[in-house]
């Protein structure tokens, strides 16, 4: 007696295991190419509009508006890179000049605000004495070691500056693939999701497609406003280096972190260099341009996807810690699917007839 294909449990086991064996090969063999893809994947959904308005501008040929959208992506690695050279090029001659006027400079003693600070005001008054009272030398060798290890850290990630423009052209060059063939991957991703999970997968895939857009609005255009702010109050208080510094805290402002790391020694620098005045000004300027980016970025995102405010917030904070800056785009986009399935299964429950 031959037994019934679906009741033979040692068949179906063996399928199982080799379908999983089959799907965990295929994720081991393209690793190398899943982070690449995860950007490359966000990038194009979220900048699917602006490629077709410049199709339509082109005459609605494809081949040429991707060409313009991959000219854009390598121009957004290119234009800092540029700048950050053209500084040091133009200021090769200056740097050992600063180099030794550092050791001159005299150590002032705190301005009387400091001190004035509550809490923290008088322990750093006092430190900021000890160190006036040391001298250079004495503050050389305190930082001596700080130097040592700082250099032996730049000097690690110099060979992942390689990796990362590796990293970059892959990304590039899979994203000019999606754009060129964009209609083909959305019926494959609708038809995957249908089959999946019924008419109600493909809505949660196109609700995904507007998370990912409203994040990324929010966050580079956030990032954007705060780090040209921050540029303008550089420009203003005569900050050297002030277009490198404003490109380093548009990154920051990406990854969410801000630009308060860059901006607050340059208040340092402002009131030793310009006086209590300009100081003060520029210490109210950063402290607005600091917090700006929690009034704008919410507001951006709740107008692009038409989610719960606290989802998307959660989502882009907790993928932020989860898996690092891609999570920015993920967390948001696996909330959303959540959120819209499961709203969907509990409204199933008033289609279905009560018992008379």
């Amino acid at each position: 007696m031959q037994r019934d294909a679906g009741t033979d449990l040692p068949r179906t086991t063996l399928q199982l295991l080799f379908i999983g064996v089959l799907i965990a090969s295929s994720c081991w063999i393209l690793s190398p190419f899943l982070t690449a893809s995860s950007w490359a994947g966000t990038i194009v959904v979220a900048t699917w509009p602006i490629l077709l308005h410049i199709q339509s501008w082109l005459g609605n040929r494809r081949g040429f508006a991707v060409a313009v959208m991959t000219i854009i992506l390598l121009l957004v690695l290119l234009v800092p890179l540029y700048f950050g050279i053209s500084a040091i090029v133009e200021n090769a001659e200056r740097i050992p000049q600063w180099s030794q006027s550092l050791t001159t400079l005299p150590i002032p003693q705190p301005p009387a605000w400091v001190e004035g600070l509550p809490g923290i005001g008088p322990p750093i008054a006092v430190h900021w004495r000890e160190i006036a009272a040391a001298g250079r030398e004495d503050l050389a060798s305190r930082l001596a070691p700080y130097a040592r290890a700082t250099l032996v850290w730049f000097v690690a990630q110099v060979g992942n500056v390689g990796m990362l423009f590796l990293q970059f052209l892959l990304t590039v060059i899979i994203a000019a693939i999606l754009y060129a063939n964009g209609e083909t991957a959305t019926r494959g991703i609708d038809l995957f999701a249908v089959r999946l999970a019924g008419p109600r997968g493909k809505n949660a895939v196109h609700l995904a497609a507007q998370a990912v857009r409203a994040v990324a609005l929010g966050v580079v255009l956030t990032a954007g406003i705060q780090s040209a702010l921050c540029g303008i109050g550089l420009a203003v208080a005569g900050v050297p280096f002030a277009v490198i510094l404003t490109a380093a805290m548009f990154m920051l402002a990406i990854a969410q972190i801000g630009p308060m790391p860059i901006l607050v020694p340059t208040i340092v620098w402002v009131y030793w260099a310009e006086g209590t005045a300009w100081g003060t000004v520029f210490l109210i300027w950063a402290i607005f341009c600091g917090v700006i980016d929690n009034v704008i970025r919410p507001l951006l995102i709740k107008r692009g996807a038409h989610l719960p405010l606290l989802l998307i917030f959660g989502g882009v904070i907790g993928g932020l810690i989860a898996i690092g800056v891609i999570g920015l785009f993920i967390g948001p986009v696996v909330l959303a699917v959540a959120y819209t399935l499961l709203a969907d299964w509990v409204s199933a429950a008033d289609e279905v007839p009560q018992p008379v």
